[in-house]
């Protein structure tokens, strides 16, 4: 199994319609039981607060399924539990080494790092721009599913080899 966690600041916007959008491919890859999403804050701001309304609508609006669901802060023991910590930008990544420490295993990337770019996921919380936001995100999930396919593909490889081996 591989864990996904993205991270934003409140764990209303982005963050959510990054858990979302990558459930709904997970989903449609057939992939639901290898791959598990969550998503998580920085700031113990929204803690409890369900989804943001412009990101279920943008959701809504693309045909992407989502649940109720309570903001909740990330922990160090996310950190222990998640293959990827997935942030969507510079103020993240501060904000995260406070509460986890040094990223010793390389589990944290920026979103924007799966697509080339080393830029920051739009924020609509300040833009008010969902289809921007949801541009960054269905990108980089996209490029981040197929990598985790190679991924799995490999490790399935790998078995097989050994199995057909003896070893």
């Amino acid at each position: 199994m591989i864990n996904i966690l993205f991270i934003c600041h409140g764990n209303i916007c982005r963050s959510t319609m990054a858990e979302f959008y990558m459930k709904h491919i997970v989903n449609e890859a057939g992939l639901s039981d290898s791959i598990y999403v969550e998503s998580a804050a920085t700031s113990r701001e929204e803690i409890g607060n369900d989804t943001h309304y412009g990101t279920k609508k943008k959701l809504d609006e693309m045909g992407i399924p989502y649940t109720r669901r309570k903001a909740r802060q990330v922990t160090v023991d996310d950190y222990h539990t998640f293959d990827y910590l997935i942030i969507m930008d510079e103020n993240n990544a501060r904000n995260l080494r406070r509460i986890i420490g040094d990223d010793v295993d390389s589990k944290v990337y920026k979103a924007m790092a799966f697509v080339g770019e080393s830029r920051d996921v739009k924020d609509p919380w300040y833009t008010g721009n969902f289809d921007e936001t949801y541009d960054d995100v269905s990108r980089s999930c996209d490029a981040l599913l197929e990598l985790i396919k190679e991924r799995l593909c490999h490790n399935k490889q790998l078995i097989n080899s050994h199995f057909y081996r003896g070893v």
